[in-house]
């Protein structure tokens, strides 16, 4: 749903760049290494029909080498990623780029919206009992 709005945002020809986090970064966020490797999740993320490229972040987070590689018109955030929007929007600004921003609102259509209630679904379903 946040991909197709995404890609609808980017207007007639647009095209949806999504940028993968590395596994250095979601370990230094969430605390854990991801169970999919930033490849994996990279190559996941380029199937999905409205995405047309999907590259890797840097390790350093590193804003404004994303937007001199990417170089859009516009980028969409998460309901969650506000810091992130508010930093990208600054070091645009600060390298003079014409970039408009867009957080997106939270929605669900299930219960499994994130990685992290996939993993805990995976560990309820084929858990061990006895």
């Amino acid at each position: 749903m946040l991909l197709e709005e995404a890609k609808a945002l980017a207007g007639e020809g647009g095209k949806l760049v999504v940028v993968v986090a590395r596994d250095a970064t979601v370990e230094r966020r969430e605390g854990k290494r991801p169970v999919v490797s930033e490849n994996e999740r990279r190559a996941m993320v380029e199937a999905l029909k409205p995405v047309d490229e999907a590259v890797l972040g840097y390790e350093d987070m590193s804003v404004d080498k994303v937007l001199v590689k990417v170089k859009p018109d516009l980028v969409v955030f998460g309901y969650d990623q506000g810091c992130l929007e508010e930093l990208t929007r600054r070091v645009a600004g600060e390298m003079g780029l014409s970039v408009e921003t867009v957080r997106m609102a939270k929605f669900s259509l299930s219960e499994l919206d994130s990685g992290t209630k996939i993993k805990q679904k995976i560990v309820e379903t084929w858990k061990p009992t006895g």
